[in-house]
């Protein structure tokens, strides 16, 4: 049994990143579930925590404290992340719909996706203000506000408890800074609701202590630009307006068919709503049982509870009750590093309650920064001699970080004989053929990626963009393609749902460059491999590695570090939203910067070699030397820090021995950065950079002029861009 794979069964979906699905990932990364598909969807890939909100606002915290970086903490639970907002629940076909991309399948999911202080019922709100939740949003909107200079006035709905903290909070900041401006505080009730006599009255002083207007019973009526509105007639001047005006419920809940209650999803003591495969927690729940405020400190109890029910749903086990506390520690940030706290009626203020505040949500935090990393498994005793060697030290990369290496690849293919084909023209270095068919130019190429994130769809459409490339690269228009895949071992069910997934985000690939799926193999194996065999027809030569010229200008349609990034992410290093903007590079289409680079003498999609080893066949292909300016160069957010780590990617070592013309140390260390559906690297006509340029800038392309082809040996140096 140790050497079986065993196979994937049933699909758990947990819909939303709140703090009990956190630390559902948390514990599932300990205690996995043999069997079972864990999937988070999710709109973002950081999860904001709302406890240290009010601290990053009055600028006592840096705005990353406030992240629970979902990208890493789901790689440590193997669970695949899905990017994007759930607009619905099919409980028939059990189904959660997630715009952009085919329905999400589950056999289990639960519900965790919060609140928000929107006011849609407000006029002007949605268009001229800054609901407080969901969280990032607010916090990067107030991040531009507090980085102005000129005075600013704020406005914020609602005087609740999150509205008190958050008014407190801008005053001190706007303080802080020098900011001449003022703070209202407006509730259409009595201010600050659920706080006993001692507590509200230590609030208040709070309030008057930042110099917040605190204005009661008197509700909005509109937000205008520059104003809100009040019932009485009066008008608050407000450059930032913002609501925390009560918890509301997201308008898609009504539609799933759920049982609510005020909007709100209805569970029981098992925390299972009226629909026994769906779960819900925190703050979009409401339990019939047991009905509470709604707070942080309750989802993060039902966590556990969750957990062992969602493994007992899965596995059919024995569930568990969840019986929340009567009452739990209320924590008030006052603006500045002191706090209320309450209890049981009993109350306390200062800075010793601040300092047990910033304890507790420091401590919640670390347990999602203190994960274990990905490593190898310990060796078998006794084993053949090598073995470590081979291994490298690290897990396999994915995506081209796992190709075979540019010497042992082109040791094994210069023997081969191009054969007796009249109707084949070799093409020297190029990955692809080109065939003459009845008087038409095919190009014909194929390739393949072994899996490097968990997400069959993000996978499909980046290894559908990188089999593309060979047909972009020669200025071909892609016409079939074939797939090939690979599924690791799963069920039936589980087996059909997965090439649904691929088969339809490939198809929206290859139907978006003019291409159709006309067939394909598959098998089981190991783990998830996609590829695609490719061809597309020339109506004119086709672009080859050939014809570069010196003085040719080199560019580069998108920037470098996909091997790095991946690397890093394995690793446990990479941030989530490096990782996200590197994903969506790689599975960006190239056709419309190809029809750009249409006049271009020589090009290449840049790939598993890297950009050194890419540009280096144009070099040997065209027999020219190039210049190659590593500052120039664009790379991905993070990159250059992973790098600085000693981050690399497994092909790494093998690129770098390739060309040794180039320099060690600093940002060279990319140029060998093995790269998964990169850009395309074209030698054009100096006079034409310019123009290229402009139009892969307007087309949205981080394009660059990198280097110069030159006269001399075939092989690329770096120096200063040319004149």
């Amino acid at each position: 049994m140790d050497n079986m794979q065993l196979p994937l069964t049933r699909d758990l979906v947990l819909i939303g990143g709140g703090h009990a699905h956190a630390l559902v990932l948390r514990r599932w990364g300990m205690n996995r579930l043999p069997g079972a598909r864990l999937t988070v969807i999710s709109p973002e890939p950081m999860a904001a925590y709302s406890g240290m909100l009010p601290g990053y606002v009055a600028g006592h915290y840096a705005r990353a404290a406030l992240d629970i970086d979902l990208v890493r903490l789901a790689r440590f639970a193997g669970a695949r992340l899905v990017l994007g907002a759930a607009t619905d629940i099919d409980l028939a076909a059990r189904q959660v719909t997630v715009p952009g991309r085919p329905p999400v399948a589950f056999d289990i999911c639960s519900i965790d996706v919060g609140i928000t202080s929107a006011m849609p019922d407000l006029p002007g709100f949605d268009d001229h203000a800054v609901p407080a939740k969901p969280l990032d949003r607010f916090a990067d909107s107030w991040r531009a506000v507090i980085g102005g200079s000129t005075p600013v006035q704020v406005a914020v709905i609602g005087a609740g408890v999150a509205g008190a903290e958050l008014a407190m909070a801008m005053a001190h900041a706007l303080r802080a800074r020098g900011r001449n401006g003022q703070v209202t505080l407006i509730d259409a009730a009595g201010a600050l609701p659920g706080l006993g006599a001692r507590a509200a009255r230590a609030v208040r002083d709070g309030l008057a202590a930042q110099g917040v207007t605190l204005i009661e019973r008197t509700g909005a009526t509109a937000v205008e630009p520059g104003a809100v509105l009040l019932a009485d007639g009066r008008r608050v001047e407000a450059d930032f307006v913002t609501g925390a005006a009560g918890a509301q419920p997201h308008g898609w809940l009504a539609q799933t068919g759920l049982v609510l209650e005020n909007g709100f999803v209805a569970v029981d003591d098992r925390l299972q709503t009226s629909d026994a495969a769906v779960f819900a927690a925190g703050d979009c729940a409401h339990m019939t049982t047991s009905p509470r405020p709604k707070a942080g400190v309750y989802a993060v109890r039902q966590a556990p509870v969750l957990f062992e029910n969602l493994r007992a749903a899965l596995s059919g086990g024995r569930m568990r009750r969840y019986r929340p506390q009567r009452d739990y520690l209320k924590l008030i940030s006052l603006g500045d590093k002191a706090a209320v706290g309450e209890r049981f009626g009993l109350v306390k203020s200062g800075p010793a309650m601040w300092r047990w505040k910033d304890r507790i949500d420091s401590r919640f935090m670390d347990r999602f920064r203190d994960l274990p990393v990905m490593g190898l498994p310990d060796l078998p005793e006794p084993r053949a001699q090598g073995m470590e060697q081979a291994l490298g030290g690290k897990p396999l990369c994915g995506g081209c970080g796992a190709k075979v290496g540019r010497g042992a690849l082109r040791a094994a293919l210069v023997p081969l004989a191009t054969g007796a084909h009249t109707d084949i023209t070799p093409l020297p270095g190029d990955d692809a053929a080109l065939l003459h068919t009845g008087g038409a130019r095919q190009v014909l190429s194929s390739d393949h990626l072994r899996a490097f994130i968990d997400d069959p769809v993000v996978m499909a459409r980046i290894a559908a963009v990188h089999a593309l490339g060979d047909i972009w690269a020669m200025g071909a228009a892609p016409q079939a393609a074939t797939a090939n895949l690979v599924l690791p071992r799963l069920s039936a069910e589980l087996q059909e749902r997965m090439m649904r997934e691929i088969m339809t985000a490939a198809t929206g690939i290859m139907r978006g460059a003019g291409a159709e799926i006309v067939g394909g193999h598959s098998s089981v194996g190991a783990e998830l491999t996609i590829g695609f065999s490719v061809t597309g027809l020339c109506g004119h030569e086709p672009v080859t590695l050939a014809k570069g010229r010196a003085g040719d200008a080199l560019i580069l349609t998108k920037p470098i570090g996909t091997g790095v990034v991946m690397a890093g992410e394995m690793a446990g290093r990479a941030r989530g939203d490096h990782v996200v903007a590197a994903l969506e590079q790689m599975a960006r289409p190239q056709a419309e910067a190809a029809r750009v680079l249409a006049g271009a003498h020589a090009m290449t999609d840049v790939t598993g070699f890297g950009l050194a080893g890419h540009l280096l066949n144009i070099c040997e292909a065209s027999g020219t030397g190039a210049v190659l300016c590593p500052e120039a160069v664009p790379l991905l957010d993070g990159a250059a820090d992973l790098s600085a780590q000693g981050v690399r990617s497994s092909l790494w070592a093998d690129n770098r021995a390739a060309v040794p013309s180039l320099p060690d140390g600093g940002i060279a260390e990319l140029l060998f950065d093995p790269q998964t559906a990169g850009g395309l690297l074209a030698a054009v006509p100096r006079g034409e950079v310019d123009r290229i340029l402009a139009a892969l800038h307007w087309l949205g392309f981080a394009a660059a002029r990198i280097g110069a082809l030159t006269d001399g040996p075939p092989y690329p140096v770096t120096g200063p861009l040319p004149a």
